[in-house]
């Protein structure tokens, strides 16, 4: 694992929404069972999760059409009658007297710079994604591979790209009616550099992209509608009772999991049409009475990024730093901490603060509880629940499958529960003094982490030097000169009726293990190694 700038830029920008499309498509493949039906699953959630984001971009991009539209007389002039030092003195006294900042500037660009980390992050998943392999979808034989559904005159034509690009364009020709050229060049070149760079990438990914163009044309069509809110929830509603007319009229699959995820998925449907019913709108601020703060976000974000960043990475290394070594590819276990911590950052701290920045004063209250109970509701279940799972393997998978049992899970979930509420009143009602507490408890897991880091790295000079007596010839043990040495070689998780062929394969490892003694058709009883070594000692 290198560990480099560029990486850790990676890891912070882009991981997060990377594992976030990998939980979301396996979630839908298992309950849809299907990959390419699943593609249409993960865009639609995406869209929908981020369709605040963007909306709120859009409001901010208008905005600063709008600022920009006023102020472009007093601009025109002051650079038409001015040049040099002079000009640039006076338009930042123009920009001052009107509060605009030249770096304001960016919110026009704000969709953009959001679209770029979600377009890598799909790339990168889809475009390596092996069970998409062979698999079909209507005309699209093969998921894996580019479409290539026409060859005319010796040439494969991709369809796929060409119908995303036009839905493209078709979208940007709606939304920007009335935008200055400058604009509209922007968009239309981000659509020939998606055909370029998307023509001969696998189907899937372009599939995604085209359902992400065509959710984002029907989005711009509503923009242009009077009440565009209250059509999408009568039009979400529709199709939530059509889909419970197709599984009433026989089409009802055959697993109960499959049936409860698509009535689940029916009822979720009307719940914008109930939304929009409702004449109140619900504004947590006012219930609360409070102001956001985004210290608060910040310092329990933070508080997350110790716990499952630093944290508890550095105590499971430190408990057996070696088994996080190896000879041929050597390299710190401090390397696993930094990335540990640059994925923690990125998911509780950069993109949780960007979602935060976009947001109107309920949602970031919101945000700021939500982060609140999650960084003490981690602790919570890291010291009470899931103690005894067994061992780990290197690839940090446990051991043997564990499964909860029922009442394990009720428990946890009242407790959760009963602490969330305890929590939201503390923050409530002692404001300074929770985020006092959440500051010390940040100090205090940082302390014991250092501990933690201490003993790794103490660890591992140990096992640099071994490293180089062995590298010196100089012996890890010592055998008896005058006596007699006893010598077990256990083979691990290996069937020892298979030596007899190997060492008929390879001659030469009789002379390397001469005076050694073969003991076949014997058995030690246990489950593991560790079981099985007090037989073999005489224990």
């Amino acid at each position: 694992m290198n560990i480099d700038f560029l990486s850790t830029l990676y890891t912070i920008f882009i991981q997060p929404l990377q594992f976030a499309f990998e939980i979301i498509y396996s979630v839908a493949n298992k309950l849809i069972g299907h990959p390419g039906f699943s593609i249409i699953a993960l865009s639609l959630i995406m869209n929908f999760l981020v369709l605040p984001l963007y909306k709120r971009a859009d409001e901010m991009q208008e905005r600063q059409r709008d600022i920009e539209e006023k102020l472009k007389k007093g601009v025109n002039h002051i650079k038409k009658s001015f040049t040099g030092d002079e000009r640039m003195m006076i338009l930042q006294t123009y920009y001052r007297q009107n509060n605009y900042k030249p770096t304001d500037a960016l919110n026009g660009s704000i969709s953009l710079l959001l679209e770029i980390p979600f377009f890598i992050a799909a790339y990168q998943f889809l475009s390596h994604l092996s069970i998409l392999e062979g698999v079909s979808l209507g005309p699209i034989l093969n998921l894996g591979q580019p479409d290539a559904m026409f060859i005319i005159g010796g040439f494969t034509i991709n369809v796929l790209p060409i119908l995303m690009t036009l839905i493209n364009v078709i979208s940007s020709a709606i939304y920007l009616k009335g935008f200055p050229l400058k604009t509209k060049i922007q968009l239309y070149a981000m659509a020939l550099f998606f055909l370029v760079f998307l023509y001969e990438s696998p189907s899937g990914l372009v599939f995604y992209w085209t359902l992400n163009n065509l959710f984002s044309l029907c989005k711009n069509i509503f923009y242009k509608l009077k009440n565009p809110v209250k059509v999408l929830s009568y039009m979400s509603s529709i199709s939530g009772i059509a889909l419970l007319a197709y599984l009433l009229t026989g089409h009802i699959p055959e697993s109960p999991r499959h049936l409860m995820f698509m009535i689940g998925i029916a009822c979720l449907l009307q719940l914008p049409l109930l939304l929009s019913l409702n004449k109140k709108k619900f504004n947590i601020s006012a219930v609360l009475k409070e102001k956001p703060n985004y210290k608060n976000l910040f310092i329990s974000g933070l508080l997350i990024v110790v716990i499952l960043g630093v944290f508890i990475p550095s105590s499971v290394i430190s408990s057996s730093p070696e088994e996080f070594l190896s000879i041929h590819y050597y390299h710190t276990p401090i390397h696993y901490l930094i990335y540990t911590f640059s994925l923690s950052f990125g998911y509780f701290v950069v993109w949780v603060g960007v979602f935060y920045w976009i947001s109107n004063d309920t949602f970031k209250l919101i945000f700021e509880k939500l982060l609140s109970v999650l960084s003490l509701i981690f602790i919570i279940n890291y010291m009470f629940f899931g103690k005894e799972l067994g061992n780990l393997l290197p690839n940090l998978s446990y051991e043997k499958t564990f499964a909860f049992a029922k009442s394990e899970m009720l428990i946890n979930l009242v407790v959760v529960g009963i602490a969330a509420v305890i929590i939201l009143f503390l923050n409530s009602k002692f404001k300074k003094a929770f985020v006092s507490f959440l500051c010390i408890l940040i100090m205090t897991i940082s302390v014991i982490t250092g501990l933690n880091v201490n003993t790794t790295l103490q660890a591992v000079e140990a096992y640099n030097d071994r490293i180089a007596d062995i590298e010196n010839d100089m012996p890890y043990f010592n055998l008896s000169k005058e006596g007699n040495n006893v010598i077990v070689l256990m083979l691990d998780r290996a069937m020892g009726s298979q030596v007899p062929y190997i060492f008929n394969e390879k001659p030469e490892l009789l002379e390397q293990f001469e005076g050694f003694t073969y003991y076949n058709n014997v058995i030690s009883h246990g489950g593991n190694t560790n079981h099985c070594a007090p037989a073999v000692f005489g224990g």
